[in-house]
């Protein structure tokens, strides 16, 4: 494999960066940095923008609305917006729901469902996790009963991200119990706004409301939204979970971290001597920019393996894995070299006054990051899971 970017993709590269500077909005990039979130009415503007553009489903087949890009293109796309501090595309809709519609839905579905993915007039939310099936997702017990041309739908999901935005839910539930765990799972499309439906926030330990609990109490759902056969829905959950993991490693943003973590180590402290200097600090940032290096590698030849007409399989959950792991490391090291300023509100709470801040522009950033990156090695199925399936499908443990 060439690691080296071709002419035409660091073209390719340079219009990226061309198309950022002209149209990022200097608020959301500002926002981000500072660990501000960007409300839903900022996210479905910057979408919008992307897809005036035509570049809001890299993913998706050309024929409906996808780019043609190659996979290293999508690469730098991803790395690109990144680094200039753009908004992360909220993925439910247009990466993990689009992509099963496409391969499994019918034609109905996909006229219907993917115009308005890509017109951001639907927000989608995720009903996979449930207070007994987390990680082993295949003991859900949300059920689905089928009467004539309705599902009747009873039960209740979990870590439902952003499900207080949602306009529609694609769910995991059970519609034979009788049946093997995961020969008795369908995929079902739900509109949020169906009587019985009710969503619970859950508040976490950053203090932000993004999970919820999602309950269902008789919810009619017609057959008509079910994708694919029934009691066929995990061969679509695994399809789903394939491009999630891979997304969740997050090489791109994992590059942009450690581009913030040397720009504050690099700051000079009031002793004169920036962190960077000091050779205990510099080895910790070496020894995760060598393991993030190895884990872009090891992705870059995942994507060539995919251009190729393959399929992501193990590698996905490897790349989930330490992926997670970097990511933590990383906010780990933003945390400790930013200090007390990490703490959200220091300026009001200490009373600092005119005296500037150091670190300023990455205080709260800190604080939220190094939570948010806590959980990443836990949804999209737990690290440990990720190791047994690598022990089973690689090593044939």
């Amino acid at each position: 494999m060439d690691i080296d970017f071709t002419v035409h993709e660091r073209a390719f590269r340079d219009e990226v960066r061309a198309y950022l500077r002209d149209h990022l909005p200097d608020e959301f990039a500002q926002r981000i940095a500072q660990g501000k979130r960007l409300s839903k009415d900022h996210q479905v503007q910057w979408m919008r923008t992307l897809n005036q553009q035509g570049w809001l489903a890299p993913g998706w087949p050309v024929e409906f609305g996808g780019t043609g890009w190659t996979e290293v293109q999508k690469h730098i796309f991803d790395e690109e917006c990144f680094a200039a501090g753009a908004p992360k595309v909220v993925s439910f809709g247009l990466k993990m729901v689009a992509p099963v519609i496409i391969k499994f839905g019918t034609p109905e579905q996909k006229a219907r469902f993917l115009p308005r993915i890509l017109s951001c007039d639907d927000w989608w939310c995720q009903g996979y996790s449930e207070p007994g099936a987390g990680s082993d997702l295949s003991s859900l017990k949300t059920r689905a009963v089928r009467e004539g041309e309705h599902y009747r739908v009873n039960g209740q999901k979990t870590w439902t991200t952003l499900a207080h935005y949602a306009d529609w839910m694609f769910c995991l539930v059970r519609t034979d119990p009788e049946a093997r765990q995961q020969q008795g799972i369908s995929f079902l499309l739900i509109d949020m706004k169906t009587p019985g439906i009710t969503v619970r926030p859950i508040i976490t330990l950053d203090g932000e409301h993004e999970v919820n609990e999602v309950f269902f109490d008789n919810v009619r759902v017609p057959v008509a939204n079910l994708v694919g056969q029934e009691n066929q829905g995990w061969t679509c959950a695994k399809y789903l979970l394939t491009h999630e993991r891979t997304s969740i490693g997050g090489i791109a943003q994992n590059k942009a971290l450690l581009g913030r973590l040397k720009r504050i180590a690099s700051q000079e402290l009031r002793n004169g001597v920036p962190l960077i200097e000091e050779p205990m600090f510099r080895a910790q940032i070496a020894e995760v920019e060598i393991q993030l290096m190895a884990a872009e590698m090891s992705s870059l030849r995942t994507l060539a393996a995919v251009s190729g007409g393959g399929v992501p399989g193990a590698e996905s959950s490897f790349l989930k894995i330490r992926g997670t792991e970097i990511r933590q490391a990383i906010t780990y090291l933003i945390s400790k070299a930013v200090g007390p300023y990490a703490m959200p509100f220091i300026e009001d709470e200490l009373g600092y006054g005119e005296e500037p801040l150091l670190y300023t522009d990455y205080s709260s950033a800190a604080t939220y990051q190094y939570l948010d990156a806590r959980k990443a090695s836990i949804y999209g199925g737990a690290n440990e899971i990720q190791k047994n399936i690598i022990a089973k499908m690689i090593l044939e443990l």
